[in-house]
């Protein structure tokens, strides 16, 4: 099918750069097209694979990732300035497929509403199910949606809390197949956060790849035990989301039932309509219930 421009003109996080050995080649897919990454010494180039011909692709290393894209004139990649702190550690975990679109993997992770019944006794309580009303706003002029002041009750907030806690948090969504969560911090004062988020590369409209990472204060735990605690969330989301039915994300307001627990999921949409987007999701109608 035809690639929306919105779509096209972004970068896509494709793996990590210690992903792709020395010598090696490294073969997965984007957007529905083949495409090759390859080491020579310190030197990573990228390509993509169109009717048996190969064509060189632009490929940069950030926030611990390789990105490319099939633009010839892309959009920047988002900043993070959180990288560029002192005392913060960086974990990732690799490449997990998955069988949706990677709106439907953005929107899961955007969803708190899930938490006491998904993530029972780590992100969420049952007693304690309630979404507190939040803010959403739509940055015109970074082009973003984010999601701020939300609180949610966690039996285990991170690998490094103690105990239960009240958690605050911020969700932002730069980019189309993107997510970072910004949660309370349980060992640093207020105002600071940790970050996690979701890099997710679009392989078909209907299959994904989610590249996640966790940039952290944390003075305890080891990177594994990091590692485990996030993939321990992920593979609880990832049945959920392989049951949703369309794989695609439905962008028509009638084709779910929103709450007000809803309220980025929403704008989510809104935006992704608003800019034009068609690969990965479903504007079809629903069928009337008879």
């Amino acid at each position: 099918m035809t690639i929306d421009s919105f779509t096209k003109a972004h970068w896509y996080a494709v793996g990590r750069p210690e992903d792709v050995a020395e010598g090696a080649t490294r073969k997965t897919r984007l957007l529905g097209t083949d495409i090759e990454i390859s080491r020579c010494g310190s030197e990573l180039d990228a390509r993509k694979i169109e009717n048996g011909n190969f064509k060189k692709i632009p490929l940069q290393v950030r926030y611990g990732h390789l990105w490319t894209t099939m633009s010839d004139d892309p959009k920047p990649l988002f900043e993070m300035p959180e990288f560029d702190e002192d005392g913060r550690r960086l974990v990732t975990a690799g490449a997990i497929s998955v069988r949706c679109s990677a709106p439907r993997a953005v929107e899961n992770f955007l969803d708190m509403a899930h938490f006491p019944f998904v993530h029972t006794g780590i992100l969420g309580d049952e007693a304690h199910s309630e979404v507190a009303d939040y803010n959403v706003e739509m940055r015109s002029d970074v082009d973003e949606v984010w999601a701020t002041k939300c609180e949610m009750y966690q039996p285990q907030a991170a690998a490094s809390a103690a105990g239960g806690q009240i958690t605050r948090y911020m969700y932002r969504v730069p980019h189309p197949t993107v997510s970072i969560l910004y949660k309370t911090c349980p060992i640093r004062p207020e105002g600071v956060w940790d970050l996690v988020g979701l890099f997710i590369q679009p392989r078909e409209e209907d299959l994904c790849d989610v590249h996640s990472f966790v940039l952290v204060f944390d003075e305890d735990n080891t990177d594994v035990g990091l590692l485990h605690f996030q993939q321990t969330i992920f593979i609880q989301d990832r049945m959920i989301l392989e049951n949703q039915v369309p794989r695609t994300l439905p962008l028509d307001p009638r084709s779910e039932l929103p709450t007000r627990a809803d309220a980025s999921s929403i704008a989510f949409r809104r935006w992704l309509k608003a800019k034009g987007v068609k690969y990965g999701v479903n504007e079809s109608q629903p069928s009337p219930v008879h």
